[in-house]
C-alpha cells in the first residue's frame, strides 16, 4: 500500500514525486537517469515538513543529478531517430502516412502533427512486433497471455501480471530486434514463473539462448531510448 503526492523545492526546477510505502525503513532519493525525474520514498508516518528539509539538505547533490541526466530529443523532421535498432532520418512524406525504406522514415503531415503522428505510428509497430513475438515465445512454453498493453514507463521495461496481461513499454521498437525478442520471451516466463528463480531463467534460455547479451543491452544502452519524443 502506498500513497503518491508532490513536493516543490525552491531552486529545483522539477517536482519531486513523493511515495508513502508501510515497509519503507529511512528517507531515499532517487533521479531518473533517462528523464531527470525526481522520486522520494517515504516510510509511512515520516512527516512532510520533515521530507521537504531532506530534500532542500540534499539540493546539490539533485542539482548535479538532475544536470547529468541525458537532454531530451523531439519528434521533428530532420532528426535521427532510432527504430529497430537502425537509425533513420525523419523527412516530410507526399503520403498522409508513414513510410519505412532504405534508412528513411517519411511522415506526412504538417511539422506541428509530426510529434502525434510519428507516436501514435510507433506504438502501433510495437503492438504488432510485441504480440508476434509474444505469441511465438507463449506457444512454445505451453502457455497463453491474457492481452497486451503498450505504454511509456520509464522505471520498466515490461510486466506480466498474475492475471496474464503483458505490458510493455511502446520505445522498445526502437531497439535491436533481439532485445524486442527477449524483452517479449521474458515477459512471457512470467506467465509460468512469476519471479526472477532458477526456472524462471530456464524457460528464458530456452527461449533465448544468449539473452544474457539482452540483459546487458538493456542495463548499459536502453536508458537512451527513453530521450526520444520527450520536449524540454
Amino acid at each position: 500500500m502506498q500513497s503518491v503526492t508532490s513536493l516543490n523545492i525552491a531552486g529545483i526546477d522539477a517536482p519531486i514525486t513523493v511515495r508513502r510505502r508501510r515497509t519503507a525503513k529511512r528517507v531515499t532519493l532517487s533521479v531518473s537517469r533517462a528523464t531527470g525525474a525526481i522520486g522520494m520514498t517515504l516510510p509511512a508516518r515520516f512527516r512532510l515538513d520533515d521530507a521537504v528539509r531532506f530534500a532542500e539538505a540534499n539540493r546539490e547533490w539533485l542539482e548535479q543529478r538532475i544536470e547529468a541526466a541525458p537532454s531530451p530529443i523531439a519528434f521533428e523532421f530532420g532528426m535521427m531517430l532510432p527504430y529497430r535498432g537502425r537509425y533513420h532520418r525523419v523527412y516530410p512524406g507526399k503520403r498522409r502516412r508513414v513510410e519505412v525504406d532504405r534508412g528513411v522514415i517519411r511522415v506526412g503531415c504538417d511539422p506541428e502533427l509530426l510529434p502525434g503522428m510519428l507516436d501514435r505510428w510507433l506504438k502501433r509497430e510495437a503492438r504488432a512486433a510485441l504480440i508476434d513475438r509474444s505469441d511465438v515465445h507463449a506457444a512454445a512454453l505451453n502457455t497463453h497471455y491474457k492481452r497486451i498493453s503498450i505504454r511509456d514507463t520509464k522505471s520498466r521495461w515490461g510486466s506480466c501480471s498474475s492475471t496474464g496481461t503483458l505490458s510493455y513499454s511502446w520505445r522498445v521498437i526502437l531497439a535491436p530486434e533481439g532485445a524486442l525478442n527477449y524483452l517479449a520471451a521474458h515477459e512471457v516466463a512470467h506467465l509460468r514463473e512469476m519471479n526472477h528463480g532458477p526456472k524462471f531463467w530456464a524457460h528464458v534460455e530456452r527461449l533465448v539462448p544468449d539473452y544474457e547479451n539482452w540483459t546487458d543491452w538493456f542495463r548499459n544502452e536502453g536508458v537512451e531510448l527513453h530521450r526520444y519524443g520527450r520536449e524540454e
